[in-house]
């Protein structure tokens, strides 16, 4: 964390903490015991070559997160991968569990304050009597003296670009190296191939002038650095991709995945440098390999799009409210606008820096990985909003009104089976989906050639991976009088609502050398039909707003279809991606109204519809 350290000492310090790398036909058992934990070979299920659908957490924070912590959070990283496989855990605001376990989870604490977390927080440490630390522990549990650690070691080291004093010099490179392989211990103990997935991961947490930067590095495998890299040691997302580099020559295999860019103060997807500077071809090129996945949604809201850039969509408010701060303002904090700007890019670098497949993620800062239920939801940011009382009437410091925050959302992926390798692999070459909650189960491909009955037959997944590419794949070279089919499947999630639509996205670069935009309804529940205007009709809502329930008597539980884009010119750039509607349901801010005995507040919607999101496919002439 030392922001004065050299280059050239970060990666020396890297290459000697990096472990050896498995070779490609070697066995991947269980992982090996820590701690006196017995080591036992786990029998994995077989390989499914079609994939499996799983779910999982790729942002999550625990109590080596200061912010976490000084929200009264006590859940470490062995409570957090409990909570993921099924086990209920105290928070601040009562306890938590999820309705299914998970198939995967990354612990993603900030690297920037590890060092003051390990340090306050072990009693052998000789700054441990320090004011600071002492401060840190908030024995008295005081909102007082969280503010204190707030203003003075949280808010000074930001601002100066520097570790606290409590974390600088040897003493806090070793207190950071040592919360690093704690955590790492604990993902170790859980990783279960072919039942349950841990990865290693942290978080890098830039965010100059108060916008958000932050990125996800998550690692194939175990090996990693000593020392995550964090914004006290570069600010800048052009020198972290420099640090993951290095990275990658000592061994390591990692991608990093942008935090939800909708607070980004118009920088995230900015196609200029940090600085300001032009982009040039090694620019995109290092960043589409770095940073193929994005964040699509999580509990500060949907960065998918807002209604000031796609007024068109009917669908585009959702958990996306009026823009009315600097952080908001701006197209390139919205995912939507950045695959379309990835477009012109592409046409002129011949690089696409902005090819991105989705994921969602909660950002929780309880220890409570996918805890994503409306309808028991307890807060995420420990005492902050630990209430619904809180919930509905307080701010979440130095973010937002909590009532517009919500729950999170979920990663999904397609893989041949839950191991890191799989898995990882599925997000690298990102056949992965989102959804805001609901274990929706969806599919995407394209191809030139599909039969239009493809999406009712038994062998409809091999045929489709034979046909062509799944979400998350690239189309080219239209073949003369064809244009791109799309096979769309979708299930909805077993305790989840049924399905009102299935709609396409698409994206093109016109001849004038703009983007456009279009969303098509292609699939839909059973007893509608398009009006004169080619507009499909509501499903219906049998939302209960004084009870905070609902019927789930309308929608379908499946839909799927072959469509044909009617508008293909073979002459444009295009991307494609899937999004599927479920019927409305109560939001949680109902279900804690309810809960009071109050109406609910008429500044957020009293009912919602929870939604997925496939990666996107690109076609390039």
């Amino acid at each position: 964390m030392h922001r004065l350290l050299k280059m050239t000492l970060i990666v020396a310090v890297v290459v000697a903490g990096c472990t050896r790398a498995k070779p490609e036909n070697e066995p991947e058992l269980q992982a090996p015991p820590v701690q006196g934990e017995p080591a036992q070979a786990t029998k994995r299920p077989p390989i499914n070559r079609l994939r499996n659908a799983y779910f999982g957490e790729t942002h999550l924070h625990t109590t080596y997160s200061l912010d976490a912590y000084m929200g009264m959070s006590r859940n470490g990283p062995d409570e957090a991968y409990r909570f993921a496989k099924g086990e209920p855990m105290p928070v601040p605001g009562g306890t938590a569990r999820i309705s299914a376990p998970l198939d995967f989870a990354a612990v993603t604490d900030h690297a920037e304050f590890l060092s003051d977390m390990y340090i306050a927080t072990h009693p052998d440490n000789p700054r441990y009597g320090w004011e600071a630390a002492i401060k840190i522990r908030n024995e008295e549990r005081s909102e007082q003296v969280g503010e204190w650690v707030f203003v003075n070691v949280v808010q000074n080291a930001t601002r100066s670009g520097k570790p606290s004093e409590l974390s600088r010099g040897a003493l806090g490179q070793t207190a950071r190296a040592g919360a690093w392989k704690e955590i790492q211990e604990a993902t170790e103990r859980h990783n279960k191939p072919g039942v349950f997935t841990t990865f290693h991961a942290f978080e890098w947490s830039s965010a100059p002038n108060g916008f958000n930067l932050h990125r996800n590095i998550i690692f194939r495998d175990a090996v990693v650095p000593d020392i995550p890299v964090s914004a006290l040691d570069t600010n800048e997302p052009e020198k972290l991709w420099a640090y993951l580099a290095e990275y990658e020559k000592a061994g390591s295999t990692l991608l990093a995945i942008p935090h939800n860019p909708n607070y980004s103060g118009d920088l995230m997807f900015r196609p200029k440098t940090l600085a300001g500077g032009p982009i040039g071809v090694d620019w995109a090129r290092t960043r589409a390999r770095f940073e193929p996945l994005v964040e699509i949604m999580q509990i500060k809201q949907c960065s998918e799009t807002n209604p000031a850039f796609a007024p068109n969509d009917e669908f585009a408010a959702f958990e996306s409210f009026p823009i009315d701060s600097k952080r908001q303002e701006g197209r390139s904090n919205w995912v939507r606008e950045a695959l379309k700007d990835g477009l012109r890019i592409e046409k002129d670098l011949g690089v696409n820096p902005f090819k991105l497949g989705f994921v969602g993620a909660t950002d929780s800062h309880n220890g409570t990985p996918s805890d994503i239920e409306e309808n028991d939801w307890v807060g995420s940011h420990g005492f902050a909003d630990g209430s619904p009382k809180k919930r509905l009437q307080e701010e979440l410091q130095g973010w937002e009104t909590i009532r517009r925050l919500n729950p999170g959302a979920i990663a999904g992926v397609w893989a041949e089976e839950n191991t890191r390798a799989a898995i990882f692999d599925a997000m690298a070459r990102k056949e992965t989906f989102a959804t805001s909650g609901p274990r929706i189960e969806v599919r995407l491909f394209a191809g030139w050639d599909y039969p239009d009955d493809l999406d009712g037959r038994s062998d409809m997944v091999a045929a489709a991976y034979a046909g062509e590419v799944p979400m998350g794949g690239d189309l080219s070279r239209a073949p003369k009088d064809k244009a791109p089919k799309l096979l769309i499947h979708a299930v909805k999630g077993p305790s989840g609502a049924n399905l009102d639509r299935i709609q396409v996205v698409k994206g093109w670069l016109g001849a004038d050398g703009n983007a456009n935009e279009k969303v098509f309804d292609v699939a839909w529940s059973s007893g509608r039909s398009m009006d004169a205007d080619g507009k499909l009709p509501p499903v219906g809502n049998t939302v209960d707003v004084s009870a905070a329930t609902y019927a789930n008597t309308i929608g379908n539980a499946t839909l799927s279809t072959v469509w044909t884009d009617p508008e293909f010119d073979p002459g444009q750039r295009a991307f494609y991606y899937a999004r599927v509607l479920e019927i409305p349901t109560p939001r949680w801010s109902t279900k804690d109204a309810a809960s009071l005995g109050v109406a609910p507040p008429v500044d957020v919607p009293a009912s919602i519809q929870e939604r997925a999101w496939t990666s996107p496919i690109w076609y390039t002439p």
